[in-house]
C-alpha cells in the first residue's frame, strides 16, 4: 500500500481538490485513511434525495470516508456545526475549506477501481478489478 498525506488550505473544494489529487497522482485504487478540517460551506445530497442542499455556516469535518480513483471517487461526509450537530451525507463539489483539511490516503497496489453501471440499482457502482501480474 502506497500512502498520501497532503494538506488543503482555505477556499479549496473539497472534491475538486481529491478529483484533482487522485489524477495527478495517478491512484487507481485509493481509500480515505483519515480526513479532518473545517467547511465554511457544505454541499451534501442526503441519502434517498435527488437534489444537494448547500448549508452555509462553519463546520468541522468529523469524517470523511470512501473511495478514490482516477475514474471515479464515491465519498461520504460527517460534519458537525458549532453546537455539535452532526450531519452526514454524499460529498459533492461546493464543500469549501475553512482553514484547513488534513487528508491521509492510502493507494492499493493489488487492485484497479472503476465504476460503471450496475443494472441492479441504475447507479455507477464500484467494480474492484484484481491487477494483472
Amino acid at each position: 500500500m502506497k500512502v498520501f498525506a497532503f494538506r488543503l488550505k482555505p477556499n479549496q473544494d473539497l472534491k475538486e481538490s481529491l478529483k484533482n489529487f487522485v489524477v495527478e497522482q495517478d491512484i487507481k485504487a485509493g481509500f480515505v485513511l483519515t480526513a479532518i478540517g473545517s467547511l465554511k460551506q457544505a454541499t451534501l445530497r442526503f441519502a434517498n434525495q435527488n437534489i444537494n442542499t448547500v448549508l452555509t455556516d462553519k463546520f468541522e469535518i468529523i469524517s470523511l470516508n470512501g473511495t478514490l480513483a482516477i475514474n471515479g471517487i464515491h465519498l461520504h461526509i460527517a460534519i458537525a456545526d458549532q453546537s455539535g450537530k452532526t450531519l452526514g451525507g454524499h460529498l459533492d463539489n461546493g464543500c469549501i475549506i475553512y482553514t484547513t483539511a488534513e487528508i491521509v490516503i492510502g493507494a492499493s497496489e493489488e487492485f484497479n477501481f472503476s465504476r460503471t453501471i450496475d443494472q441492479q440499482t441504475g447507479y455507477k457502482e464500484l467494480e474492484i478489478v484484481p491487477k494483472s501480474s
